[in-house]
């Protein structure tokens, strides 16, 4: 029989698992409690929620959530990691801080919207630029062909008028 306590953590975790845009599991082994919520703090204005789970608690939300691939992620002592924006910023985040603080975190693996990762896999993400850098690239990407079209356009004309106004010169010139 659960106890009331291990139904409310399966309701947490499981709300968490069906919101969630990346999970990223990590072994907590060797962290102390104070490392724990530095990290937890650090990652929070992400949008990102790091909690230590039991596995089989985990495995039983990720089913009722109706992602049981998120499963494949749980190992051994667990401490996961639930981003629900940008997929990239979280792991940004999370390298960045591991490595300014040199805390020795193993990252077992990661769940991108529907795709188990391995450990090379979410650290790849780390390297991504943002989103909004992406999409700050596309659009200047984009405009370039129409500004580099635009600037013909008046050159061409601005060329064409000068002749016009030569010509006009040279006429008036022959003219008197």
């Amino acid at each position: 029989m659960p106890t009331p306590r291990k139904v409310a953590m399966l309701a947490e975790i499981k709300d968490r698992m069906a919101r969630a845009s990346i999970a990223i599991s990590a072994d907590y082994s060797g962290l102390t409690v104070a490392q724990i919520t530095d990290l937890r703090r650090a990652l929070r204005p992400a949008n990102v929620t790091v909690n230590v789970v039991k596995n089989t608690i985990a495995t039983m939300a990720a089913a009722e959530a109706g992602r049981p691939e998120m499963a494949q992620i749980l190992q051994g002592p667990t401490a996961l990691a639930i981003g629900f924006g940008d997929p990239v910023a979280p792991v940004k985040l999370l390298t960045e801080h591991l490595r300014v603080k040199r805390m020795q975190l193993t990252i077992h693996g990661g769940w991108l919207e529907g795709k188990v990762l391995d450990r090379a896999e979410v650290e790849s993400l780390a390297t991504l630029p943002s989103k909004e850098q992406l999409v700050a690239d596309v659009v200047g990407k984009l405009q370039s062909p129409l500004y580099n079209f635009a600037g013909l356009l008046q050159s061409t004309i601005r060329n064409f008028a000068g002749l016009v106004e030569a010509r006009a010169n040279q006429l008036e010139g022959s003219a008197a």
